[in-house]
């Protein structure tokens, strides 16, 4: 019993890792797409499609616990960061009520 607890254990952590992966991928398309309207540009939104993609094939190799590491957590939060003051910085450069 103790073993099929182990691998059904095991499998929902890699389901979870896989839905992380395919929801950061989801982000960065979402962005490029955006900045590729922005733009016009069939190309920056194929760049973003392509990297969103190498993204969660990438996460999908690695471990669990590599991810969910503490150090990498404190990554996200600074990507998670920074995107917020590229949001803020953008919001207020062109803010049409200045």
């Amino acid at each position: 019993m103790a073993v099929k607890a182990k691998a059904k254990a095991k499998t929902t952590a890699n389901a979870d890792v896989k839905k992380d992966a395919e929801n950061l991928g989801k982000m960065i398309r979402s962005f490029g797409n955006t900045i590729a309207e922005i733009f016009d540009d069939p190309e920056i939104r194929q760049k973003a499609k392509d990297f969103s993609q190498s993204v969660i094939d990438s996460a999908a190799r690695v471990v669990e616990s590599k991810i969910r590491s503490q150090q990498n957590k404190a990554k996200f939060r600074d990507a998670g960061r920074a995107a917020q003051s590229l949001g803020k910085t953008l919001v207020e450069h062109f803010d049409t009520e200045k």
